[in-house]
């Protein structure tokens, strides 16, 4: 950590990237780092941020003159608010193979779309998630398992920059609703809010789209409309059930996360560590942040994501298997402080259950008491990132 910058872990493959791509575009949530980052690693190039009105205008009017206001590297932040300029940075690019553009929005729909028509290629393209608990080594060791649940991991919350209970109602407000009357058009905000929350009431659970249409008061087709956006927002993120050449009748429905607790905790109405302690949900929150965790390493290595459950019809159950170099490592996630023998049974029977080769096997949970030699590991949470290694 230099000064009051976190150092990200995403990036010693986003310079790498940089040296090999004329284009480097970098999406994630809002709030999680991607300007900061960006001006970091770049210190030269000129930003232009897309979200103020006047540059908006300009770009849109005189794209041209826009983008060749300099001959060295530049930065455009939230560049899907005018995504007629890929064409043209792509044309730039070709002509002058010196050129940089380092691009950062925080919708995947509009952006991801419109970058792989236009620069497919040409450009290096990354996700950042809000804070991994490797990247907040100094910074919250101090805190219990249920105040960092309740807290989250944005950088503003990590930082002291700003409180939980001040953050994330601010956060809804600001950026996801608005965020939403430009995706869709939804006639009753109140509707989809009620969405939002019942989506957190189902944290590690599998999706059922027609359950919530019958609760919130909507289609089928519109839940699945709205969940899309809060994909494409990266509010939340869906657990593939893994699925290979087997037999076996395998659960075929994704389960839903969100891409931070302290996010959720605030959409479950839960206003403190205390209150955390007693809800039903801590369990699934606690579980919410190992499924986090696997991602972000994932994606701050430039990696795809590659992670999925496992569930058949003789309820058989994997919490998390994570895809690494051919073979797949076994998660089990217990919130518990305490070890019993049975979390480990799902996981010492995997060979017979999971068709791809098998890597690491562990169980992750609240407890001090680890074990790193044996064949099913037992690590605490906050030594997760030793199976990744």
């Amino acid at each position: 950590m230099e000064g009051n910058y976190i150092d990200r872990d995403i990036t010693s493959v986003v310079l790498e990237a940089a040296d090999y791509f004329p284009v480097v575009c970098i999406t994630g949530p809002r709030q999680s780092g991607k300007t900061t980052l960006i001006r970091h690693l770049f210190p030269n190039y000129v930003r232009y941020s897309l979200e103020n009105l006047d540059v908006r205008n300009y770009a849109k009017n005189d794209p041209v003159s826009f983008l060749n206001q300099t001959e060295d590297g530049m930065v455009l932040d939230e560049v899907h608010r005018v995504p007629e300029l890929l064409s043209y940075i792509q044309g730039i690019v070709d002509d002058h193979p010196h050129r940089r553009f380092i691009l950062s929005g925080s919708s995947n729909f509009m952006l991801i779309r419109s970058v792989s028509q236009s620069l497919a290629g040409r450009v290096g393209l990354f996700d950042l998630l809000p804070m991994s608990l490797s990247e907040t080594v100094g910074l919250t060791e101090a805190k219990s398992l249920n105040e960092l649940l309740f807290e989250g991991l944005y950088p503003a919350i990590c930082a002291k920059k700003n409180v939980a209970h001040l953050y994330y109602p601010a956060y809804v407000r600001t950026y996801l609703d608005r965020d939403v009357r430009e995706l869709i058009n939804v006639k009753d905000l109140l509707q989809f809010n009620t969405f939002l929350r019942l989506c957190a009431g189902r944290i590690g659970s599998l999706f059922n789209a027609s359950e919530l249409a019958a609760e919130v008061g909507v289609s089928p087709h519109t839940i699945m409309a709205w969940l899309s956006v809060l994909e494409a927002s990266y509010v939340v993120t869906l657990l593939r059930p893994y699925s290979a050449n087997t037999t076996k009748r395998l659960v075929k429905t994704p389960k839903l996360y969100f891409c931070d607790t302290g996010l959720a905790c605030y959409l479950l109405g839960i206003e403190s560590p205390e209150q955390l302690a007693r809800d039903k949900m801590r369990g699934h929150l606690f579980e919410n942040l190992i499924v986090m965790e696997a991602l972000k390493w994932q994606f701050n290595r430039g990696k795809l994501a590659s992670l999925y459950f496992y569930r058949d019809s003789n309820k058989n159950e994997i919490d998390l298997l994570m895809g690494e170099s051919g073979k797949m490592n076994g998660i089990e996630i217990k919130s518990s402080m305490t070890y019993h023998t049975d979390f480990s049974k799902q996981l010492s029977q995997m060979d017979t259950l999971i068709d791809t080769p098998i890597g690491k096997r562990a169980v992750v949970y609240a407890g001090e008491l680890e074990n790193k030699t044996a064949s099913v590991m037992l690590l605490n949470y906050k030594h997760f990132d030793y199976l990744l290694g």
